[in-house]
């Protein structure tokens, strides 16, 4: 499978060039950055640690989109939807690892989706989506009276919060009990806030250091807890499962797919 990686100067990007030459099945056909980066004209493998492989880095994606059969992004907000539209055009399969999207954006990808196999989930990894199919099985168990907390911590250079895996754990949750999460959501605390309100799913966001991803789901509960946990060590997790949705989506059906789609946990 010819695949694009979107975004490849980055950290993300060099650890997807990577995923790319370790799995078999698929081979990298294009690497693209935005316009005026410094890593345009280098060599995509040389930017991942790897021996120079002859694909060069450039800012021209439509013509990379194309000649390919997937890309794989995790770059901006404005960006994915770019992104979508042109793989919507090329009728590409497009890995979404983005966070921080917003309505408007997502309107924008389900619109692509119309045209193109778009697979978007705020976590890649196959135990955060396990501990999304368990948070929303023990959502729907638990009753209302059993609080909801959602902690979460990353790197210092994390530009957006909560996470998007904090996200999907709460979208879990939510989905398990019925209601809408927008409506339930609690992202900030501060100053005289009151009581906490009976049936909300609240946000606690940390940043510091070099952590990869560290996730937590409280369901507290009169006199007892229960909490259920995920802690990423290596971001390459992330990167694997990218290429691992890529390859599952090669050929379906254009449409909207998340990694629950992929991993067969839509049931659990």
């Amino acid at each position: 499978m010819r695949l694009v990686v979107v975004g490849a100067a980055g950290r993300m990007g060099r650890t997807l060039i990577k995923a790319v030459a370790e799995t078999q099945g698929c081979v990298l056909s294009a690497a693209i950055e935005r316009p005026g980066s410094p890593a345009i004209g280098q060599d995509a493998a040389v930017l991942a640690g790897l021996p120079a492989g002859g694909v060069i880095v450039t800012d021209d994606a439509l013509p990379a989109f194309v000649e390919a059969e997937g890309v794989l992004d995790f770059t901006s907000p404005e960006a994915t939807v770019a992104f979508a539209g042109l793989a919507a055009q090329a009728r590409i399969t497009h890995v979404v690892g983005t966070t921080g999207l917003e309505p408007g954006h997502l309107a924008r990808l389900e619109a692509a989706a119309r045209h193109a196999a778009i697979i978007r989930s705020g976590n890649m990894s196959l135990g955060v989506n396990l501990l999304a199919a368990l948070v929303r099985k023990v959502a729907a168990t638990l009753g209302t009276d059993w609080d909801i907390e959602i902690a979460e911590m990353h790197h210092r250079m994390k530009v957006d919060a909560p996470s998007g895996t904090a996200v999907l754990l709460g979208e879990a949750a939510a989905e398990g009990r019925g209601v809408d999460l927008a409506q339930a959501r609690v992202a900030v605390r501060d100053g005289q806030v009151g009581a906490r309100p009976a049936g909300a799913i609240g946000f606690t966001a940390l940043r510091g250091g070099t952590v990869v991803g560290d996730h937590k789901v409280i369901f507290a509960g009169a006199g007892e807890r229960l909490e259920l946990a995920h802690i990423a060590e290596d971001r390459s997790l992330f990167a694997q499962g990218a290429v691992k949705a890529a390859l599952w989506g090669r050929g379906r059906k254009p449409g909207l797919y998340s990694m629950a789609d992929v991993l067969g946990l839509d049931k659990l």
